[in-house]
């Protein structure tokens, strides 16, 4: 039986796949307080802002194994590997991030976050508007991709990397051929 059909038996309903990541779990990274707010294409200010997002294998020594991936506009941080033994879904690209797969965990320092505006744990529309003291609702500033892909950089500095390795993964409305080395090292 191959690797990829062998299973786990985490608990007696839970499976886990050998060539999984495992169990995850989404971490946060804060910035942007105020007044050293995220200045916005639109010249808005937004802070504090809380960035989710999972990490998948080990950075090497000289932290030159890291892979950001992005996600589709309704994605999420959660890309790979299972939150809890009972979780029945894995990642949204779990196909892709793990041992032995492309993005292989045992080589790679895979990163996958949540973008600002986004419902799944980073700064958006249900994060407490500090002004008000409520949800921002429709009064969350439009975001641009430039604005999504700013806090992605604060992220990799957080995580003291230097330059990315690669990235990957969908991002709507970003160019293919804009220079993304000018906003992410």
């Amino acid at each position: 039986m191959s690797n990829k059909l062998k299973s786990r038996e985490s608990s007696e309903n839970a499976r886990i796949p050998d060539d999984s990541v495992g169990i995850v779990k989404t971490k946060y990274f804060k910035f942007a307080e105020p007044p050293n707010e995220l200045v916005l294409s639109s010249g808005e200010r937004l802070g504090p802002i809380t960035i989710a997002y999972e990490t998948y294998g080990r950075l090497n020594e000289n932290k030159t194994n890291a892979i950001l991936i992005f996600h589709a506009l309704s994605g999420d941080a959660h890309a790979a590997g299972y939150h809890s033994l009972d979780d029945s879904k894995p990642g949204w690209w779990d196909i892709m991030i793990g041992p032995g797969k492309p993005f292989d965990t045992n080589k790679y320092f895979v990163i996958c976050s949540n973008v600002i505006g986004g419902c799944k744990g980073s700064t958006g529309p249900s994060s407490i508007n500090p002004k008000t003291g409520k949800p921002y609702g429709t009064s969350f500033p439009a975001l641009t991709i430039l604005d999504m892909i700013r806090p992605q950089k604060k992220l990799i500095e957080y995580l003291d990397i230097k330059k990315l390795l690669s990235i990957a993964g969908g991002i709507d409305g970003w160019d293919a051929g804009s220079p993304v080395d000018s906003y992410i090292p």
